[in-house]
């Protein structure tokens, strides 16, 4: 598809190449969507406790990467239909965020320790 579409635009430099899209196209998609949903919950189902708190700090990283990705889809679109997708977006991807840190920073107060340090002894005077 991508190589058609860079034929398609050097042939026709002067004009520029419309994008279209097919049915097959969107099944493609949804497809490969459908197997990542089922692939992410499977390794997320099977993941050790140890290692939940590491992989939320991730998936909070890669939801700011996407975030930004609709932000600048949002800037640059005037496609209506691409507006309302890049602006739920952005909604999910907030979502994910701020409650991401929220859960992350619970979990590390389970971590420390409310007591206090205990000060060296010294040794003792002879």
């Amino acid at each position: 598809m991508i190589l058609e579409l860079a034929v398609n635009a050097t042939v026709t430099s002067s004009a520029p190449a419309a994008i279209s899209y097919t049915s097959e196209d969107l099944v493609t998609n949804l497809l490969v969507f459908i197997m990542a949903t089922f692939l992410g919950v499977e390794l997320i189902r099977h993941v050790t406790r140890l290692l939940h708190t590491p992989l939320m700090a991730l998936t909070n990283a890669i939801s700011s990467v996407s975030m930004i990705a609709a932000l600048i889809v949002m800037s640059e679109t005037t496609d209506q239909t691409l507006l309302i997708l890049a602006t739920a977006g952005v909604a999910l991807a907030s979502t994910n965020i701020i409650s991401g840190f929220i859960l992350v920073e619970r979990i590390v107060r389970l971590f420390k320790s409310n007591k206090p340090k205990e000060k060296p002894k010294g040794k003792p005077a002879q």
